[in-house]
Order: structure tokens, then sequence, then C-alpha cells
């Protein structure tokens, strides 16, 4: 691989490094969001009736939140995934650029 190459390649390495990094960081803050709703929740719920329809819609939604954080878990493990392929990929890549400036100074 040459110099010119290497180096285009880590520019768009970085740039998909920040994306994943912003959607880990939105999946995150979202994380979040949903914990904190699932608390608010379990706060309502341990004054009322387990029997009453309200404690049952409140149990429905409780479900609800803690399947859509179960996707972002999923979600979040896949970006990080992607990233540590992509750090090893990064590698890779500065070690061939590495290579590439000492063949130009070789010659």
């Amino acid at each position: 691989m040459g110099l010119l190459i290497a180096q285009m390649r880590l520019a768009q390495i970085n740039s998909y490094r920040s994306d994943l990094e912003y959607q880990i960081q939105l999946i995150s803050t979202t994380k979040m969001d949903l914990s904190s709703q699932i608390n608010e929740i379990v706060g309502l719920g341990s004054d009322m009736d387990p029997d009453s329809p309200e404690m049952k819609a409140l149990e429905k939604k409780k479900e609800r939140l803690y399947q859509a954080e179960k996707a972002l878990d999923q979600k979040l493990q896949r970006y990080q995934s992607q990233l540590e392929m992509l750090e090893a990929e990064e590698q890779s890549v500065k070690e061939m650029r590495s290579k590439a400036i000492q063949r130009m100074f070789a010659a």
C-alpha cells in the first residue's frame, strides 16, 4: 500500500471512528433516559395494588422499555465490535504506512 493510499485510508478510518463513537454516545444517553423512565415506573408502582389495571398498564410499559433497552444493548455491542475491528485495521494501515516510508527513504 502506498503512502498516499495509507493516509487516505487513515482519514476514512478516523471519520468512521468518529461516527461510531457518536452513535455509541447517543445510545448511552438513550439508555440512561430509559433507565430513568423504568425507575420512575417502579417508583409509581410501589404504591399500587398489583392487580389494578393501572399497575398492569405500568408493567406493560416497563416491559416495553426493557425490550427497548435490550435492543439498544445489542446495537451498542455491535458498534463496539465495529470500533474494535476499526482499531485493528488502523494499526495495520499504520504499519503499512511506516513500511512505505522506510522503502521511500531506503532507495
